[in-house]
């Protein structure tokens, strides 16, 4: 497993800069604002421009993976088909191809006449990305490629990301909404097990630099196989008093039992992996969410980085379950290899029945 940690933090920093070349770049940012218009955005598109956004990073990071470790092919998963309909009804598969020129070619297929578009994306596309981060370089693993799968989450909270709000003001250091929730996730599990052992979240909007006016990311990744815990992070100190981040839709019952708990500590934010990320930063303590609402591609990773902090991710209905017939044990943590039967679609992903994710086991119970 030599390099898997750094293949995965580089596959997230090439996705990065193409998230913030779209909004850079004229070409790029005005079909992005296209998709902001409602009625008035450009018709010219049978598919939203966000979601070849979305698919290209996917398939950015199907593709670097799997060229360096061949074991992965195959099991690489993502949110998005990657096929579209192109203006003469022409099916187009979204690929990475051997030359930029060719997959100028390919993009543009979707994207015409917006040559210039294609070629920017083409280019970041082919571009090597150079990682000079020895602590990521110098973790080594015994797991094998060939017994991991991979879930990625190309943006998560892509909504933030097309309306790309810079003047949310964080409460207590959770941004409510805004562009700063937009996320690139991509985390590892045991192709047997279904537990998640390894996960990168990458914040493409960090922070924007006053003099240049561009973007800055950060990342963020934890190793939890075995015996084995490591992160870029260390375990933020737990409160005396909860605090409990949470979706804006979820529903009165729980705010009220939650009420005397956190009394007004209560924080809602955007994107499953943005809520997930304040606990595993310390600004909230849980995040819990009673929907099924999330997916296998919003978990994943950040369940590795809290499993490597001594926390987890636990499905919500499973542990209430449990507690009601009088089971104390660990309550069930999601796992990532079983789709759900009956269903068909992203609905085989789901995390049915909710979550609840946390760093310290007190605040879980």
């Amino acid at each position: 497993m030599a390099g898997l940690l750094p293949a995965l933090v580089g596959a997230s920093e090439k996705a990065a800069q193409i998230a913030r070349l779209c909004r850079r770049e004229e070409p790029l940012f005005q079909l992005l604002v296209a998709e902001k218009t409602g009625s008035d955005r450009n018709r010219r598109f049978l598919q939203d421009f966000k979601t070849l956004a979305d698919v290209l990073i996917q398939e950015v990071i199907k593709h670097d993976l799997g060229k360096e470790f061949p074991e992965l092919q195959g099991h690489i998963h993502g949110e998005e088909s990657n096929e579209f309909k192109n203006g003469q009804g022409e099916t187009v598969a979204v690929r990475v191809c051997a030359t930029p020129g060719d997959t100028a070619a390919l993009l543009l297929s979707v994207l015409e006449p917006e040559r210039a578009a294609a070629e920017l994306l083409a280019a970041a596309v082919h571009q090597d990305v150079t990682l000079e981060d020895t602590e990521v370089t110098k973790v080594t693993l015994s797991i094998p490629p060939k017994d991991l799968a991979i879930w990625i989450d190309p943006i998560d909270s892509t909504n933030e990301y097309i309306g790309g709000r810079e003047d949310v003001v964080p409460i207590d250091g959770i941004a409510p909404a805004g562009l700063c929730s937009a996320l690139v996730l991509i985390g590892a599990y045991d192709r047997h097990t279904g537990c998640p052992v390894l996960g990168v979240i990458n914040e493409p909007f960090f922070h924007r630099d006053p003099l240049t006016r561009r973007w800055q990311g950060r990342y963020h990744w934890g190793v939890a196989y075995g015996d084995t815990r490591l992160s870029s992070l260390s375990p933020p100190p737990p409160r005396p008093v909860s605090c409990v981040v949470l979706s804006r839709a979820e529903g009165d019952p729980v705010r009220v039992a939650l009420g005397p708990l956190c009394g007004d500590r209560l924080r809602f934010a955007a994107g499953a992996g943005y809520k997930m990320l304040c606990v595993i930063l310390g600004l909230a303590d849980a995040f819990v969410l009673s929907e099924s609402s999330t997916f296998a591609w919003d978990a994943c990773a950040p369940h590795a980085i809290l499993r490597a902090l001594g926390g987890g991710t636990v499905a919500l209905a499973g542990a209430l379950r449990a507690r009601r017939v009088g089971d104390t044990g660990p309550p069930p943590e999601l796992v990532y290899n079983r789709p759900a039967e009956g269903v068909t679609g992203a609905e085989r992903w789901a995390n049915r029945g909710g979550l609840v994710a946390y760093v310290h086991p007190q605040h879980l119970e």
